[in-house]
């Protein structure tokens, strides 16, 4: 079988080159479609419940909220583990599935126990499933910041910007950098996220004789609109509406709590309404200047980065053009730095192992055609890969891009043996043989003792491949990677 391919590659040149030209297009082709990413994503296939339970202590988070979800989690198919964390008002329960498990298939059963716990929690928690991104999900990070200098801006300018930057956040630039193909979540941090607030004066409320709920219901109640049926007149209907939703701090204000002998008791006069934020237990800071509001964009699990990252960098643009003058989103965290740095580390080693062996190859055979022969097999190898990654699902990142930077003496080395033992041959024969058949039959002589060699130097990968769990995800896609390329590179 070898011989026939090889002889039918000597006697077809002209349809082996273009095979070669077909290969390089496709090769291109699989590169650009194929996920970078800088490491690799050792994160388990896992859901996140988040509960929030405000004014409860952890010891009483965990009774009635933790404990009664773990339970209802327990016996799901397919998992592995269930861990929970519980904190004053809030609960994480992280539940982890086999590697292999559809994620999506994973948080609908979650979510089918989810909705029958809910029964068993008290009223008021909120509970909620986890974005589908994993702990190396963090591809873009950015802040709002004011064009003009804050040294120049009062304290109370900078918590205005604070409050404003977190509304924009909020309302503007999150919506639409989640709209981005891929883009998981946005997480908001830091900033005064704004709240209309009632203070109530209890001395008011003893002297108009009512309860704090009183004034919470009749909040609640004031702040919605109603629909009030049709009018018809003759060909047109109107339609009847009660507008009751609360625009301004004065419309909380003109809210009427009760009355005492028909005069009405607005909730300004049992409280002081205000613009204010929401209690916060932390901040952050950026660059030693003080308090600043962060965002912080998720990528969606098994996506890539670097396209995603692409896109979100283009809608960053769109939304720079319609915040205030003066207002703009400074990125500080970058993914694709990493992954360029990653292929420009591979690109340099694999122009630096073609220039070695072509440098080499010339001084101990002094034949240039010879060594450029030897040399071609390195990126033809390579982008037969990166075509086989693609096909199989491979992720290209350091680990797999190293195993090729690493493999590239491997891919060269029967290509340097056939070769060498070609230039000997012709040197040895002279011009009394016809050429074909000389480098037929030098190749083949070396080719089956090269092929061994190649197989061996394979299977002595198979115990990286065989590895489990967090160390399967690091090393695995290393060896199958260093594989591939050595079959890629027999043929």
């Amino acid at each position: 079988m070898i011989d026939k391919l090889i002889h039918f590659a000597l006697r077809n040149k002209f349809l082996i080159m273009a095979a070669v030209f077909i290969l390089i297009a496709f090769g291109i082709y699989a590169f650009e479609k194929l996920p970078i990413d800088a490491f690799p994503d050792v994160t388990s296939i896992q859901v996140q419940v988040i509960s929030k339970s405000p004014g409860m202590s952890p010891v009483e988070v965990e009774q009635l909220v933790t404990f009664p979800l773990e339970v209802e989690f327990m016996g799901l198919p397919k998992k592995t583990e269930l861990r929970s964390v519980t904190k004053l008002g809030l609960s994480v329960i992280t539940v982890v599935f086999e590697d292999g498990t559809d994620i999506y298939w994973a948080r609908q059963i979650v979510l089918e126990r989810l909705i029958q716990a809910r029964e068993k929690l008290p009223k008021g928690i909120e509970t909620i499933l986890g974005p589908i991104a994993t702990g190396l999900g963090e591809v873009y990070q950015y802040t709002l910041e004011r064009s003009q200098k804050p040294e120049a801006r009062s304290q109370k300018e900078r918590e205005d910007d604070l409050m404003e930057f977190r509304t924009l956040q909020d309302w503007v630039v999150r919506p639409m950098l989640r709209t981005v193909p891929g883009v998981a979540d946005v997480n908001s941090l830091g900033g005064y996220p704004k709240q209309y607030q009632v203070m109530v004066n209890p001395d008011h409320l003893r002297k108009y004789n009512l309860t704090l709920r009183q004034v919470f219901e009749v909040v609640e109640r004031n702040n919605a609109n109603v629909g009030g049926g049709y009018i018809r007149h003759q060909q047109e209907s109107y339609a009847i509406r009660g507008i009751g939703l609360l625009k301004t701090i004065k419309d909380i204000e003109e809210i009427v709590v009760s009355s005492v002998d028909g005069t009405p008791i607005y909730l300004k006069d049992v409280a002081d309404i205000r613009l204010g934020s929401r209690y916060r237990l932390g901040g952050v800071t950026a660059d030693g200047k003080g308090e600043a509001v962060e965002g912080l964009v998720l990528m969606l699990m098994g996506g890539n980065s670097r396209e995603i990252v692409s896109a979100v960098k283009e809608r960053v643009k769109e939304v720079n053009n319609i915040l205030p003058e003066g207002v703009s989103i400074k990125p500080f965290y970058d993914r694709t730095e990493l992954v360029d740095l990653a292929l420009s580390a591979i690109e340099n080693a694999l122009k630096e192992g073609v220039l070695l062996v072509v440098i080499v190859l010339y001084l101990f055979l002094r034949n240039l055609r010879g060594a450029l022969v030897v040399a071609l097999t390195l990126p033809l190898a390579v982008l037969s890969t990166f075509i086989i990654m693609e096909y199989v699902g491979l992720t290209a990142n350091l680990m797999t891009l190293g195993g090729l930077a690493i493999s590239l003496g491997m891919v060269a080395d029967a290509a340097i043996i056939q070769v060498e033992n070609v230039q000997r041959h012709l040197s040895e024969k002279g011009t009394e043989k016809h050429t074909v058949l000389t480098v037929l039959e030098s190749i083949l002589e070396v080719r089956k003792p090269s092929l061994f060699g190649e197989l061996i130097i394979a299977i002595t990968f198979i115990p990286l491949m065989t590895l489990e769990g967090m160390e399967g995800k690091m090393f695995s896609p290393l060896a199958f990677t260093v594989v591939i390329a050595l079959l890629s590179s027999s043929f």
